[in-house]
């Protein structure tokens, strides 16, 4: 049960080319509300090439701890050294884009009150946007965020919220530096060692979401990409008999990277007995699902007139169909190509 407990705590952050939001993102974590002897942030630039790492040198909070690499190797390796210089009971993983509320930290860490929980993770509020690629991730967030929060219940969520989570200090393993999801495979680790990983929604941290097909399309298919990784990497977990979440593990994430599999089959197997009366049917609601889907991306900016109805109506084909083709995609590079570990800011390329 959580109580009002307040461990040493670790907050750490690994960034790369972040001059346009590191100072707000530092001045927001020095403005937590948490004992000052209690806490420590440690933050690791990861061969950062513009004004970050200087940004950062002007900080002369002693709280503020800076490590920097010259040289790139990746978020994974900058986590792990910053995890290993940790000196409190728990560390906080964070990222460079979204704040926290206040008593963000507080919330989260009460949790560790109760010894059987190894892992938390908080919760990220979108700001709404007016177009549709916005509206349809904001739907898909708040459906994720309920499954989270409903298999917290049963046993643990299946990944944390990369932007705030934090673990016990003890539990802590070196993330292999090929991994691109720490907020899956550091919780599964936990997991493995007989402990929950709970979901707080109490626990806020603030962001925007994407309003970019292309830079939503980039996020998630490095995702689905990491989601295979997990799979590979925690096969055991799939087994009912070894895992407490291997139910929710079939269901919730595995069956999820199908559907784009599931979606090609279906159209073919219609199109083959559209002759039939109750096959056509369903293949011409098909083909009035995938135009929607088209018309919602060419329509998703506008915000006027007949053109903005159009764009509502037909927002959750288009992200749907997005979200799909990213997660083909991620199954690909797995299969075939590859993803570079080291991270690139969509939004930067985007500009």
């Amino acid at each position: 049960m959580k109580g009002e407990w307040e461990p040493t705590v670790s907050v750490v952050l690994s960034i790369w080319n972040e001059e346009d939001v590191i100072e707000r993102k530092v001045k927001n974590l020095l403005s937590l509300e948490y004992p000052a002897e209690k806490i420590e942030f440690l933050i690791g630039s990861d061969g950062s090439s513009d004004q970050t790492n200087e940004i950062i040198r002007q900080i002369s909070d002693p709280r503020v701890h800076f490590i920097e690499s010259v040289k790139r190797r990746g978020k994974m390796a900058t986590l792990n050294e910053l995890a290993k210089a940790a000196k409190h009971e728990v560390i906080v993983f964070t990222d460079a884009r979204q704040t926290f509320k206040k008593d963000a930290v507080r919330v989260l860490v009460r949790n560790f009150n109760d010894p059987k929980i190894g892992c938390v993770s908080g919760e990220l509020m979108l700001a709404e946007k007016e177009g549709a690629t916005a509206k349809g991730i904001s739907l898909y967030w708040n459906y994720e965020k309920f499954i989270r929060k409903a298999e917290s219940r049963i046993h643990s969520m299946l990944g944390a919220t990369g932007a705030i989570y934090a673990i016990r200090r003890e539990l802590f393993l070196a993330i292999p530096e090929h991994i691109v999801l720490d907020d899956m495979f550091v919780p599964f680790k936990i997991i493995q060692k007989g402990y929950r990983a709970v979901f707080d929604s109490c626990a806020i941290a603030y962001d925007e979401v994407a309003d970019s097909p292309k830079e939503e399309y980039r996020r998630k298919a490095r995702t689905l990409y990491g989601n295979y990784q997990i799979f590979w990497s925690f096969r055991d977990m799939f087994n009912p008999f070894k895992s407490p979440i291997a139910v929710q593990l079939f269901s919730h994430k595995f069956l999820r990277v199908l559907i784009p599999f599931f979606m090609i089959a279906l159209f073919f197997m219609n199109w083959h007995l559209s002759s039939r009366l109750l096959y056509g049917l369903f293949f011409d609601l098909q083909k009035i699902f995938y135009l929607m889907a088209v018309i919602g991306g060419l329509a998703r900016n506008q915000k006027y007139g007949i053109l903005k109805g159009i764009s509502k109506a037909c927002y959750i084909p288009y992200v749907f169909c997005l979200l799909n083709f990213s997660a083909f995609v991620g199954f690909i590079r797995f299969i075939i190509i590859g993803q570079e570990i080291r991270w690139e800011k969509a939004r930067e390329k985007e500009a």
